[in-house]
């Protein structure tokens, strides 16, 4: 396998995980998982290098594009004090007592 060949294929790999990730796995949304699989099987097909490169330059700068705008998203609201923060407290709270093998109990709602 040529290291291009590898490239491309790590760069598909990182752009798939971007997009289940952020995008969503759900069926309403697997139109973007497709599209990129058809995108990356046509520059198979190109026979200009060039090309391939810049598909694969592009789709790496996408990939950097979207979790960049989820990250920065995600500081947004961690910034904001007027959001109500509540659910992400608890959210973050859930993780931590699970990164320790415990389980948070549910909270009486009347």
């Amino acid at each position: 396998m040529s290291s291009e060949a590898l490239r491309a294929a790590m760069v598909y790999r990182f752009l798939l995980k971007a997009v289940k990730k952020h995008i969503g796995k759900d069926e309403a949304k697997k139109h973007f998982k497709d599209y990129v699989a058809q995108e990356f099987q046509k520059s198979c097909s190109i026979s200009d290098p060039t090309s391939v490169q810049e598909k694969i330059k592009l789709a790496s700068d996408y990939t950097f594009l979207l979790n960049s705008v989820h990250h920065h998203k995600d500081l947004l609201f961690s910034y904001n004090i007027a959001v109500d923060r509540s659910d992400e407290v608890k959210r973050i709270l859930g993780k931590s007592a699970a990164s320790v093998g415990l389980q948070l109990p549910e909270v009486y709602q009347p």
